[in-house]
């Protein structure tokens, strides 16, 4: 990689962090030395990159910043591609538009025409469903992440059997045929996953999380983390 590549590189890497990061942690990530990495830092900023921080403390881009959309390798591309067709195969027809707007940005948004590369490109996911009917509530848990809104469900169980539950939902998982929203449910003032098959009825409230729904993630994905561990050591103590 020649210098302009790594100053490339440096700067796509610092767009990917939102906090400092440490002049050794990114020379590692671009496979250089330290010293070398404070140089091209120099060269970036003298350049005119708006790059805050210091040598031992960290660095990042300025809030604000924009930078002209570059090249794609056409690894880059393959990658856009698929991620992208594949969206399109979820039952989430809000998703899936906005799948193809992206594409269509992005080809005519670029310095080169991408229609054609991206039209050429033989990369398909492949759906194990048959014909695919939206799931609209799909589109309802998203809004009510991004607003922060509790949502009232009528959840079924495996028997059928209905219960009405209030959730703050905390993420939502795509699998092949099925999708999962991991939620706070104030009925089992808990951490409960649900299945979007088994909702029969979703209402969007106007009343808030009780948290901010980064600090419910973390906390999900801590108490996740904990019952694996549990697991582990059970599925591992024999006795004695």
């Amino acid at each position: 990689m020649d210098k302009t590549e790594r100053l490339f590189s440096i700067m796509d890497a610092l767009r990917r962090h939102r906090r400092p990061i440490t002049a050794a942690a990114l020379a590692e990530e671009q496979n250089v030395s330290v010293r070398t990495l404070y140089r091209d830092i120099q060269t970036l900023i003298g350049l005119g990159a708006p790059i805050d921080g210091e040598a031992g403390v960290g660095y990042m881009l300025k809030s604000g910043f924009f930078l002209p959309p570059l090249m794609f390798s056409p690894e880059e591309l393959e990658a856009l591609v698929l991620g992208a067709r594949w969206v399109e195969t979820q039952p989430d027809d809000g998703l899936g538009a906005a799948a193809r707007n992206a594409l269509a940005k992005i080809a005519t948004a670029s310095p080169e025409d991408l229609r054609d590369r991206i039209s050429d490109t033989a990369l398909w996911p492949v759906a194990i469903w048959g014909q695919r009917k939206p799931i609209p509530v799909l589109g309802d848990i998203r809004l009510a992440m991004r607003q922060e809104k509790a949502v009232s469900i009528d959840y079924a169980d495996e028997q059928g059997r209905p219960t009405t539950r209030t959730i703050w939902p905390v993420g939502l998982a795509f699998y092949e045929g099925k999708q999962t929203i991991a939620a706070w449910c104030l009925l089992r003032n808990d951490f409960r996953n649900f299945r979007t098959d088994r909702i029969v009825c979703l209402t969007i409230t106007e009343e808030r999380y009780g948290k901010r729904r980064s600090t419910l993630e973390r906390e999900w994905r801590a108490s996740w983390v904990n019952d694996r561990r549990h697991q582990d050591s059970e599925a591992g103590d024999t006795g004695s």
